[in-house]
């Protein structure tokens, strides 16, 4: 991601946390200057209320005039009006049925609501943390990486913003490493059935209750699949409509949240589950090459289960609602579907590759992305000076930098994948978000690391475990993965969000957020 795709605003005293003063010339003072106290942000939101609430305001002249010549009616007037109705029966009889025909029409062709009713991150047990110098130790023991390859991993996990107590799966922390189908499906086993018994646990929904059921992994997907594997542990329904998607990378949560939402609009009354995780154990690189050492040092164990319903009753219990999905797919431009790419190194070693252009495609996907996603929740005021930006641009030529949207206007929550360290910091700025706002995605890889499609689920659970999420707060989670996709999730709290029982961040809340060194 460049500064060329997304322009930092020019600084100000707003942007340095100091309060803009407006200094006013005068000859007498009997009156204190309010003007000096004026912080330029109230006049942004007054002007974002005006406008967004533009016709609302126009309406209340018009309500207060017919309700004024309403309360002024005598009982003369009333009858008049009884006996107009009662001579036009046949017009009121057509308009009733209208109404109630349109009414009809309207219910049962409107989208259903759909609930997150709640969700449960995989806490991996103590005996599966690794330091730093437990993994270096290990890399040097395994004999497969030259002294050039071992410092390039030692660098990057020093400045990849992970902590000392991420996870690796069992079979990575012997010596040498277990890496075999048999030891995978453990894994696999371990973070689905501990997320989901947590889940049900919670809940108190019964397995055989579910009605759909989506698994993604990209990396891992034997026969039979990760979602078979669930139907077969949990001994779920024979008629239950199971997904399993695979090779979609860091944002297919989002998308197999979409694909459930779209499921759950059609199928009525039912439940749907859907379990996001990568596989660490078959798919660690034991070569040299510099590009396929990255994923090495920053992905580590994890997985969400979520639970999603379309049942009314649901409402009083839910934490969220689903409000928009938008995907993204760069798929079609070469440059950006090979930016991560798992092949085989030219010693026939297998890993993930990432390319250096990766940031500039994921600032390229993300513009496309926040593009459709923002006429659907930026208010009216935001639009429109981003609009008049465009045209002063393109049409006048005004040498004047693009508008940035204020995304903070549209959610007071952010969920960004905990990729790593640089995709953090881009948006941070290219967004223009505050250290809080990015908090929760920076604690994330602090603790867990890169636990790829699951990592926005640790980050919601990082800040309901702070407490901050209320009532109507608007959450945006957004996702990058290979091909390339860049993926966002709008969700609204229903009420004021408690953190659920057995959540990751139990036993360490206490401890964050930590001064990170870098």
């Amino acid at each position: 991601m460049s500064n060329k795709e997304f322009p930092s605003p020019p600084l100000s005293a707003a942007s340095n946390g100091t309060t803009p003063v407006v200094h006013i010339k005068q000859t007498t003072s009997v009156l204190p200057d309010f003007l000096q106290s004026i912080n330029l942000k109230y006049v942004k939101l007054g002007y974002h209320y005006l406008v967004t609430h533009f016709l609302s305001l126009c309406l209340v002249p018009i309500i207060s005039v017919t309700f004024v010549q309403a309360s002024q009616m005598n009982y003369q007037d009333l009858q008049n009006l009884y006996l107009h109705l009662k001579l036009n029966l046949a017009s009121i009889i057509i308009f009733s049925a209208l109404f109630v025909f349109g009414t009809t029409v309207y219910i049962m062709t409107r989208p259903r609501s759909i609930y997150l009713v709640d969700y449960s991150c995989y806490h991996p047990p103590e005996h599966l943390k690794v330091k730093f110098s437990k993994f270096m130790g290990h890399s040097r023991l395994s004999g497969d990486f030259n002294e050039s390859s071992l410092e390039f991993q030692r660098k990057i996990l020093e400045r990849s913003g992970l902590g000392e107590e991420t996870y690796l799966p069992e079979a990575l922390h012997d010596v040498p490493p277990r890496p075999s189908m048999a030891t995978a499906r453990e894994e696999a086993e371990q973070v689905m059935f501990g997320a989901l018994d947590n889940l049900f646990n919670n809940t108190n929904v019964k397995p055989k209750d579910i009605g759909i059921l989506v698994v993604n992994c990209s990396l891992f997907n034997p026969t039979p699949s990760l979602s078979a594997m669930i139907v077969n542990k949990y001994k779920l329904r024979g008629n239950i409509k199971s997904f399993n998607l695979g090779g979609m990378g860091c944002s297919a949560g989002v998308i197999a949240i979409d694909l459930a939402k779209d499921m759950l609009q059609v199928h009525r009354n039912t439940y749907a589950v859907v379990v996001s995780m990568e596989n660490i154990t078959q798919n660690r690189y034991f070569g040299n090459n510099k590009a396929m050492l990255i994923p090495n040092c920053l992905f580590r164990v994890g997985g969400a289960a979520i639970m999603l319903s379309n049942k009314s009753g649901d409402k009083s219990r839910a934490k969220y609602k689903v409000v928009h999905v938008v995907r993204t797919h760069k798929g079609a431009d070469d440059t950006a579907f090979k930016c991560v790419y798992q092949e085989q190194d030219d010693n026939g070693k297998t890993g993930v590759s990432l390319s250096k252009d990766l940031m500039a495609i994921a600032g390229n996907a993300l513009k496309t992305n926040i593009t459709t996603l923002g006429p659907l929740v930026l208010p009216i005021s935001e639009q429109l000076l981003f609009f008049m930006s465009l045209v002063a641009r393109k049409l006048f030529h005004a040498k004047i930098k693009p508008y940035i949207p204020d995304f903070k206007m549209a959610f007071e929550h952010f969920c960004i994948h905990a990729g790593g360290r640089a995709v953090i910091d881009e948006l941070e700025k290219n967004l223009q978000l505050s250290p809080l706002h990015v908090e929760a995605s920076r604690m994330t890889l602090h603790r867990f690391g890169n636990t790829s499609s699951s990592s926005i689920w640790y980050e919601l659970a990082y800040i309901e475990a702070k407490g901050r999420i209320r009532r109507g707060h608007r959450i945006w989670q957004i996702a990058f993965g290979s091909g390339f996709k860049c993926n966002s999730a709008v969700w609204q709290a229903l009420t004021n969000v408690k953190p659920s029982p057995n959540s990751p961040w139990e036993d360490c809340i206490h401890r964050y957020p930590v001064q990170l060194d870098y």
